[in-house]
């Protein structure tokens, strides 16, 4: 079937094909009659805008490229999903690459290889830092995700303020009394990958927040891990338990971890937080269907998006004149897994 044209909806209607160019774009003064008319014909002839046409008449091919580790965790699924939202409603089409937080992939995404023609790309890195990106084959604009490692000056990048997230997490436990707080998700030693960075900024946070509450940091207290993923959480959990002094609470770096070490609770007949009480960050929907639900840190993941679409549409204009380095914000959420049933700690 032939695309209708603009001039088909005008040749219905009795107008110009300006005035019909006018009404679809919200521009120009109309009347009422008039733009009656147009509407009429353009819903009788189902006219579809041509925004592939639209972007290339101003030199963009209106698609940008999200890349991010893992799409089967739950927090990037999300954020994935306002990030598509985000682009949708500014007319853009997303191309979205999983790089299973490899170099080699980050590298290849980040020069364009074996990708179309795109305005830019949105990338949340795990192993390479800005410095690795600096001689990127690709120089269109580019947007970093979590945290900026390296030249400030180099790239924008979106994230929350982790140090902080962490903070608030780990004074929440304190908060309900709980004395021997452990942390799980700091990196095993020697590890120079996921999630170092992060997990360094979150195990900085947890223990200035014991040191306000006048808590001790006790060195055992610590679980490491190499991932953030729900098996990660459950052995570093057993092994927190099999100490001579186990803990009464822990804040885990992630929502994955802290559902693995609800897990790891059960396993042992243990229940939170009666025994142990847990909190997470990320508030992902899992953690709010979990028994018990799951007492997190949300960070604003449709802020990230927002804040990631438009400093890329800007970068691509040509009207951000130096990286912005965005924080967005954050909110402790206590569920069942820190308060217990009916909000009893």
């Amino acid at each position: 079937m032939a695309r209708i044209r603009l001039q088909d909806v005008a040749e219905m209607a009795g107008v110009s094909i300006k005035t019909v160019s006018n009404v679809v774009n919200g521009k120009g003064t109309i009347t009422p009659s008039t733009r009656s008319k147009v509407e009429d014909a353009l819903a009788q002839l189902r006219y579809r805008p041509n925004v592939a046409a639209r972007h290339l008449r101003h030199g963009n091919s209106g698609m940008i490229a999200v890349a991010l580790p893992e799409l089967t965790q739950p927090y990037f699924a999300e954020l994935a999903s306002e990030l598509v939202r985000a682009a949708k409603a500014r007319d853009l089409t997303v191309l979205l690459s999983q790089t299973d937080g490899t170099a080699d992939a980050e590298r290849a995404i980040s020069d364009g290889i074996d990708m179309p023609l795109m305005d830019g790309l949105i990338l949340s890195p795990l192993v390479l830092g800005a410095n690795d990106l600096r001689h990127r084959l690709d120089a269109g604009p580019l947007v970093l995700l979590g945290e900026h490692v390296g030249d400030d000056s180099l790239f924008p990048h979106v994230a929350i303020d982790n140090r902080q997230a962490a903070l608030a997490a780990t004074a929440h436990l304190a908060s309900l009394g709980r004395r021997r707080i452990a942390a799980i998700g700091a990196k095993v030693p020697g590890q120079n990958a996921t999630p170092a960075e992060t997990a360094e900024l979150r195990l900085d946070g947890y223990r200035a927040a014991l040191a306000a509450a006048g808590r001790p940091a006790v060195p055992e207290l610590v679980g490491h891990v190499r991932d953030f993923h729900r098996a990660d959480g459950a052995a570093a959990m057993h092994a927190l338990l099999d100490l001579p002094e186990p803990p009464d609470a822990v804040f885990c770096f992630n929502d994955l971890l802290a559902l693995g070490a609800l897990r790891a609770l059960r396993d042992r007949g243990l229940t939170a937080p009666a025994d142990v009480a847990v909190i997470g960050i990320d508030d992902i929907e899992e953690g709010r269907f979990s028994a018990p639900s799951l007492s997190t840190v949300a960070p604003d993941k449709r802020a990230i998006a927002e804040t990631a679409v438009d400093l890329l549409l800007r970068l691509r204009a040509g009207t951000e004149p130096h990286p912005v380095h965005a924080v967005v914000g954050h909110r402790v959420v206590p569920r069942e897994s820190t308060l217990g049933p009916g909000g009893t700690p």
